[in-house]
């Protein structure tokens, strides 16, 4: 089935660098990106794109440092790919992340965890309007999806 999902790279990837390395690994694996745009997250947005969060302890710093500096949004399209792009991703905490997944490759602490990604087709959709509008999403068809899909 054909869905988008929403992933962010946050401050530390990009401070680091590896925004690239990061986007590279979901087109070779077939993923089409349909929208992608760098900003600084207001403190509002942060707190309601991460509302799921707010009675953790944790929600402060979180919101702190996810408007720390720029970030990288994009939407990206594949079959199945938000439960792909998780497993890409790698767990949330990188010390317990496999080698190979983002997370387990360039992460080592779960407060600078290198990326975010929607976990499910309701939470994909509500990050997607939170960060774009309809109209900065381009779906275009790739030339060798025949090779991709069946």
């Amino acid at each position: 089935m054909m869905e988008k999902s929403f992933v962010m790279l946050k401050p530390d990837t990009v401070q680091r660098r590896l925004m690239g390395k990061v986007i590279s690994r979901f087109e070779e694996k077939g993923l089409q990106i349909v929208a992608a745009k760098m900003l600084h997250i207001s403190p509002e947005l942060a707190q309601e794109h991460y509302q799921e969060h707010s009675a953790k302890p944790f929600f402060s710093n979180l919101v702190d440092y996810i408007t720390s500096s720029a970030v990288m949004a994009m939407v990206i399209k594949g079959d199945d790919c938000i439960s792909i792009i998780r497993k890409m991703v790698g767990a949330t905490n990188p010390k317990e992340a496999d080698l190979g997944t983002v997370r387990g490759d360039y992460a080592l602490d779960t407060g600078r965890n290198i990326i975010h990604a929607s976990d499910s087709p309701q939470s994909a959709q509500r990050e997607i309007y939170l960060f774009f509008q309809d109209d900065e999403i381009c779906d275009y068809s790739m030339p060798d999806e025949d090779l991709i899909y069946e």
